[in-house]
């Protein structure tokens, strides 16, 4: 008798835990992020800030390198009419130019990532957004990033795309090949 009350609470509990486990829908779904990114119409925009930056950081570049031109130049032309002390400090002034240009190299390095960091951040954080509403609006339990490659397998599931596009305004112009 024992055993046959065990096994009908034990029946019993499994049937409650699988009927509310098959209550419990998941739903995946997927996009190349990347790509959506590329699609952004801000990107434009956002091209044309950092190439103006990125402009005058490189003109700021060109002209210490004419400067650092002219003076070895200089330096190589008047170099064997020069006393001991002129040829020292012309060679300082050089060498402290070419320590100049490499700090300002490396600092122009970092300021460019910045700036495209600067740039970009808010156009990621729009489209982080829409594939949030999204996957709310839709009943979206995960989300890939299929662009990533991170899955080593998975059921197939909902490329949600164009309804991020959709959400985002974007209309993707078709592209004509040529023949």
């Amino acid at each position: 008798m024992k055993k046959l009350v065990s096994i009908i609470v034990l029946l019993v509990a499994m049937f409650v835990a699988s009927d509310s486990y098959g209550q419990t829908k998941v739903k995946f779904g997927h996009l190349d992020f990347a790509k959506l990114y590329s699609t952004m119409p801000e990107l434009d925009s956002v091209k044309k800030v950092f190439e103006t930056y990125n402009k005058s950081i490189q003109d700021m570049y060109a002209a210490l390198q004419t400067e650092l031109e002219n003076k070895f130049m200089d330096y190589q032309a008047n170099a064997s009419g020069m006393s001991e002390i002129i040829r020292s400090t012309k060679e300082a002034e050089i060498n402290d130019l070419k320590e100049r240009m490499d700090a300002f190299e490396a600092k122009a390095t970092q300021d460019l990532q910045a700036k495209e960091a600067e740039l970009t951040a808010p156009v990621i954080d729009r489209a982080k957004k829409a594939v949030q509403d999204i996957a709310k609006e839709n009943g979206y339990t995960y989300i890939f990033n299929s662009s990533e490659g991170l899955l080593l397998y998975a059921e197939p599931s909902d490329d949600i795309t164009e309804l991020v596009k959709s959400k985002l305004g974007i209309k993707e112009v078709p592209t004509t090949e040529k023949k």
